[in-house]
């Protein structure tokens, strides 16, 4: 299982300029009450310098045909940040169908991204709430900041193939949504299966 991926693990799904003015476009569309014909809205909170690594998760969770919030793109949030500002992400988070935060190391250092989190916890917690774990090249996963929020939040991770559940079932290859029990057992939903429930 591979449950912190390396920046750029995911460039192939990056989405091009002219792509991210569109997300802008359904950002604000969803913003001002707007339905879409996604199956989900997903906000997906970020540290605003993680603007390719956001490229590229905006494009990987599209290709699951979900519509992706990004509250840095939502041009009827205030100029500066204010009070007016939390009370919009507030109600965007508790309006979105999940909540995902691209756990970088800025990410889970930022202020605003464990505010963020915490209202996602107050809200989405814990079947639509889920952490996007991105470590640095190079890096091993011990040396990732956000290991201990693993422990107690949902996080995407990846199976190969060759793992098995308890009962000798082997764990068929893809992404998955996952979190440990009261026990430190793992329980593990598939990633399409969780943002359609």
């Amino acid at each position: 299982m591979e449950q912190i991926f390396e920046r750029g693990t995911f460039s192939r799904y990056r989405i091009t300029d002219s792509k991210l003015n569109e997300v802008r476009s359904e950002t604000r569309y969803f913003s001002e009450g707007g339905k879409t014909s996604y199956r989900a809205t997903v906000f997906l909170s970020h540290k605003h310098s993680d603007l390719e690594d956001l490229k590229d998760i905006i494009g990987f969770l599209q290709s699951y045909k979900v519509n992706v919030y990004i509250d840095s793109m939502d041009v009827n949030m205030p100029k500066k940040t204010c009070g007016e500002t939390a009370q919009r992400i507030k109600n965007i988070i508790q309006k979105c169908d999940r909540f995902i935060l691209l756990a970088t190391d800025a990410a889970i250092e930022s202020k605003w991204c464990n505010w963020e989190l915490g209202i996602g916890d107050v809200h989405k917690y814990r079947d639509k709430i889920a952490l996007f774990p991105i470590k640095e090249k190079g890096l091993y996963d011990y040396q990732y900041k956000g290991n201990e929020y693993m422990q107690i939040y949902p996080f995407i991770a990846y199976y190969d193939g060759t793992e098995y559940y308890k009962n000798g079932k082997p764990i068929e290859k893809g992404y998955y949504v996952c979190y440990y029990d009261q026990q430190g057992t793992i329980i593990i939903q598939k990633l399409k299966d969780w943002l359609e429930s």
